[in-house]
């Protein structure tokens, strides 16, 4: 661009001449203005023609023609084998085929014996047989019919005879009662036994007493019991940092004097304890990626939508 006084900005910086650019005599262009992909924008691009999908044509094979799975195998029509069959069975024959004298005869009705063989078979003959007089048996057993009623008020309904009426005094067990006094005090001989040593209650003033010497106290022999087997109180005991699994008790603390011994460091065989390392941790996969690879795969990744995700 001129500037003011008319020179133009490469008279004003000093230079013979325009420094070149990077193409060939291609003037600059602002890459605001130029295209992203330039090559892609120029000539004819890949036209691949569309995805094809499975079906019986031929288009939808990547091969232009049918492949057989065997190459070389024949052809094999099954209406022409089985005529060949039957003129190899046809050249066995050695004459013409038998023809009966006279056609089939049809039965005129159910039950005719017309165009059998054999004709009536007399065993089938429908003229009675000659039969002995039927005898009718004897008569059944007959019974009477059950009574109606259902015994509560009702007579004569049992099998065995109805009960007879007794009659039964209103005073049975006091007259019962009275005769039986009567006959306890007739068979009483006498008087009824009193004691005339009142007022003491007994005939001595103790009954339990005996002038007899009372035998020797004897003593009860006590049978040796063979004792129960020994079992322990409890289960062993596990040895433990307190002695628990010892028979003797803890051992007492020993007399000698306490005395903090220090180890030096300074030798070289001392090293420093370092822990070990903990464990590392590997790349584990989310579940969601997981999930999407389990749901969409090479088979149904056309027919997948976006949605049912």
């Amino acid at each position: 661009m001129p500037a003011e006084g008319g020179k133009t900005d490469m008279e004003r910086i000093g230079l013979f001449s325009e420094m070149e650019y990077i193409t060939v005599g291609d003037k600059y262009v602002s890459q605001f203005n130029r295209p992203f992909n330039e090559s892609a924008s120029k000539n004819r691009q890949i036209l691949p023609g569309g995805s094809k999908e499975m079906s019986n044509l031929q288009a939808g094979y990547f091969d232009p023609h049918f492949v057989r799975i065997f190459e070389g195998e024949s052809y094999v029509n099954p209406n022409q084998v089985r005529r060949r069959y039957m003129m190899e069975e046809a050249k066995k024959n050695l004459s013409k085929a038998f023809l009966p004298s006279n056609g089939e005869k049809k039965p005129c009705g159910l039950g005719s014996y017309y165009g059998t063989i054999g004709g009536p078979v007399p065993f089938f003959s429908a003229q009675s047989k000659p039969k002995e007089k039927y005898e009718p048996p004897g008569k059944n057993l007959y019974t009477n019919p059950g009574k109606k009623g259902t015994g509560y008020g009702y007579a004569n309904i049992t099998i065995g005879k109805q009960f007879s009426h007794s009659s039964d005094l209103y005073d049975a067990a006091k007259l019962n009662n009275k005769k039986e006094n009567e006959e306890h005090r007739r068979l009483l001989k006498g008087t009824a036994f009193k004691l005339n040593l009142y007022p003491r209650e007994y005939f001595d003033t103790n009954p339990y007493m005996s002038e007899k010497p009372l035998p020797p106290i004897k003593k009860v022999e006590k049978k040796e019991t063979v004792g129960n087997p020994f079992k322990p109180s409890s289960p062993g005991k596990k040895a433990g940092g307190m002695k628990a699994g010892t028979f003797d008790p803890y051992p007492s603390h020993s007399a000698d004097p306490y005395v903090v011994k220090l180890k030096s460091l300074s030798s070289k065989s001392a090293k420093v304890f370092h822990p070990p390392g903990g464990p590392k941790s590997r790349p584990i996969e989310s579940i969601m990626a997981l999930n999407v690879k389990r749901a969409l795969n090479t088979k149904n990744y056309k027919t997948a939508s976006v949605q049912s995700y």
